[in-house]
């Protein structure tokens, strides 16, 4: 007699099987990974996963899952599976050719919003994660987002949109500063700053999936810091602010850098890892 087939795994046993899978690729959060891919293939919220789990899974929900599983395992990272990346209690859009936000960037955010403006400048704004996060903070505040990469300013752009803010923020293809007018009474930047010879030892998710040009500068890594000291003078209003994310060991130069372009109270920042994360400074009125 011909076997019954196999009834349909539960969301709870497709669950496990994925954990073992991702644990044994090395994924460093198997089953955060996981949950938050099942609830995406499920198309559920993630707080709703623990109520439908129990059940079995509809087939075309656990071919979408097996499918998910199979890129993470490959270290593709969660946000480019599912195309957005939670920062700064939003999501954002994301793309293949903008760095996928961090966490950690979330510091700089912070110390931004720690005291009024009223226009800012985000150099190398990437998904516009941080302009975006910003202007939402700040409904009277408008802010000029700059990338070198049309595909990238195009993905910002949808994030203002997506969070209600596109009226006040505007974006541009420009090389840090080049042809920007005006003065800014807040400049802000995460920019490339892994040294070249650092790249080949990133995790795969970082290495394999941001684009190169927002990971590294080339050289030492400090390319970028420099280009952006050289143009604060002419684009800080009086009693400007600049913040800028750091790598680790960056903060002595970065500082220096500030310093020579004129800005004082300098301070370091650290994350809530305790890691230097920002280096801020400000313009004398």
């Amino acid at each position: 007699m011909p076997r019954a087939p196999s009834p349909p795994a539960t969301g709870q046993e497709a669950l496990a099987a994925a954990v073992a899978r991702l644990r044994a690729a090395g994924v460093p959060e198997p089953a955060g990974d996981a949950r938050r891919l099942l609830a995406q293939a499920a198309g559920v919220e993630p707080g709703r996963l623990t109520l439908m789990i129990p059940e079995p899974l509809a087939p075309d929900a656990a071919a979408q899952f097996e499918r998910y599983v199979a890129l993470r395992a490959r270290r593709v990272p969660v946000s480019r599976i599912v195309g957005r990346r939670a920062f700064y209690g939003r999501s954002f859009l994301t793309d293949p050719e903008v760095l996928d936000p961090r966490p950690e960037t979330e510091t700089l955010v912070e110390a931004a919003l720690s005291e009024p403006f009223s226009r800012m400048l985000d150099l190398g704004t990437g998904s516009g994660c941080i302009l975006v996060s910003c202007l939402a903070e700040r409904p009277a505040a408008t802010g000029l987002g700059t990338d070198i990469s049309e595909a990238a300013l195009l993905t910002a752009a949808a994030n203002a949109e997506r969070h209600g803010v596109s009226g006040r923020a505007a974006f541009v293809r420009a090389d840090w500063f080049e042809g920007l007018e005006g003065r800014f009474d807040l400049v802000v930047s995460n920019p490339p700053y892994i040294a070249e010879a650092e790249l080949a030892g990133l995790a795969p998710e970082v290495r394999d999936h941001d684009p190169r040009h927002a990971l590294t500068p080339g050289g030492d890594g400090l390319g970028a810091y420099r280009a952006i000291a050289r143009g604060l003078p002419g684009h800080l209003a009086p009693g400007a602010r600049c913040l800028l994310e750091i790598g680790p060991g960056q903060g002595p130069e970065v500082a220096a850098f500030l310093a020579a372009a004129g800005l004082a109270d300098i301070r370091t920042i650290r994350d809530l890892d305790g890691r230097p994360r920002v280096v801020t400074g400000r313009r004398d009125l």
